[in-house]
């Protein structure tokens, strides 16, 4: 098989497709965890007792993986011999939701959580506030993962 014919292959597209998806929202969510880990350290060296409060909110950039994995996974049962290369290149489009707007709302999540560990620092009974505002950044990630579905659900 010649290079060229990878851009000819409707398998391929699907599979690029499904890396899309998986690939770049882990790295936005390792990412958005790490920038949230780092502050959950600081936090929970100088006060152990909050470790849960700021596990919690350093976790929540996590779930744009599992939105990824979700939409890969998808992708990947829509791969077949008889799949045509309009099919694939459509499958591949269907995995950039998840995979662009996982990513960046990742990282934007683990910034708005390390907000949040910095007020369970000051307050800890604030831990709720900090989890909603982290969680309103979720949303977004939620949105594209039902594009994404819709648009695997119609190739």
């Amino acid at each position: 098989m010649k290079f060229i014919d990878l851009f000819l292959n409707p398998q391929a597209w699907a599979l690029s497709g499904a890396v899309v998806a998986f690939l770049v929202s882990a790295l936005g969510s390792a990412k958005g965890c790490g920038i949230a880990g780092q502050a959950a350290a600081g936090v929970v060296a100088e006060e152990p007792s909050r470790f849960g409060s700021t596990m919690i909110l350093q976790a929540l950039a996590s779930t744009q993986a599992i939105y990824g994995f979700v939409i890969a996974f998808m992708i990947i049962g829509k791969i077949s011999a008889d799949l045509t290369l309009e099919q694939g290149i459509s499958l591949f489009v269907a995995g950039l939701p998840a995979g662009i707007v996982g990513y960046v709302s990742a990282v934007f999540q683990g910034k708005v959580a390390t907000a949040g560990i910095h007020l369970v620092a000051k307050r800890p009974e604030a831990v709720g506030s900090g989890i909603i505002y982290a969680l309103t950044v979720e949303l977004f990630a939620i949105l594209a993962l039902v594009v994404s579905i819709l648009m695997v659900a119609k190739i």
